[in-house]
C-alpha cells in the first residue's frame, strides 16, 4: 500500500517551491553582503535576517513532502542577480523578488484546489498570510525610504523620526479619575 498523500504534479510543484525559497534565501544574503560592504549594517542585519527566513520556508516545504510520503529534492540554486545600483534599486528587487514568489504560491494554492488536495491546500494557508506580511514588510521598507530621502518634503528627517516614534506609541492612555 502506498503511503503518499500527494500527487506527481504536487510533489514536483512543491520541490520546486523549495528551490524558490532557497534561492530566495541567496538573494537575500547577497543583497545583505551588498548592503554591509555598501556601510548600511542595520540594512544588512535585516536582510541576512530575511535570508534565513526564507530557509526556515524551504526546511517547511521539504517536512511537509516528506510528510505526505512525498520525496523532498534540493535542486541547484541560480546565482544571485548581480547587485542593486543603490538602496532603492535592493529593495525593489526584494518587493519584486517577493511578488514573483507570492505567485508561486497562488500556483500550490490553485493546483492543491484543483486536485481537491485539502492538506496541502491547507498547508498553503499559511504560506499565502506570510507572503502579505513579506509583501507588505517590504513596502513598508520603501515608503520609509522614500520619507527619509524625499527632498520634496519639509523637513523629511523631522517625519521619519516622527514615524519610528509613532509606531512604537501606545495604543491607549491612562487617565486619571476624579475622586
Amino acid at each position: 500500500m502506498s503511503t503518499k498523500r500527494i500527487s506527481d504534479q504536487m510533489e514536483k510543484v512543491l520541490n520546486d517551491q523549495v528551490t524558490k525559497e532557497a534561492e530566495a534565501a541567496q538573494v537575500f544574503l547577497a543583497y545583505g553582503s551588498w548592503a554591509e560592504g555598501k556601510g548600511y549594517p542595520g540594512i544588512a542585519d535585516f536582510l541576512y535576517n530575511h535570508a534565513t527566513e526564507e530557509r526556515d520556508h524551504m526546511k517547511k516545504v521539504i517536512r511537509y513532502i516528506n510528510a505526505r510520503g512525498g520525496e523532498a529534492k534540493i535542486g541547484a540554486v541560480s546565482a544571485p542577480p548581480a547587485n542593486p545600483k543603490d538602496l532603492k534599486d535592493c529593495l525593489d528587487k526584494a518587493l519584486q523578488h517577493e511578488i514573483d514568489n507570492t505567485n508561486a504560491i497562488y500556483g500550490i494554492v490553485n493546483l492543491a484546489h484543483e486536485e481537491k488536495d485539502w492538506a496541502t491546500f491547507n498547508f498553503a494557508q499559511w504560506f499565502v498570510k506570510e507572503q502579505i506580511e513579506e509583501e507588505t514588510l517590504i513596502m513598508d521598507l520603501i515608503d520609509k525610504y522614500n520619507l527619509a530621502v524625499d527632498s520634496q518634503k519639509e523637513d523629511n528627517a523631522n517625519l521619519y523620526d516622527l514615524d519610528k516614534d509613532l509606531g512604537k506609541a501606545p495604543q491607549h492612555v491612562d487617565i486619571p479619575r476624579e475622586e
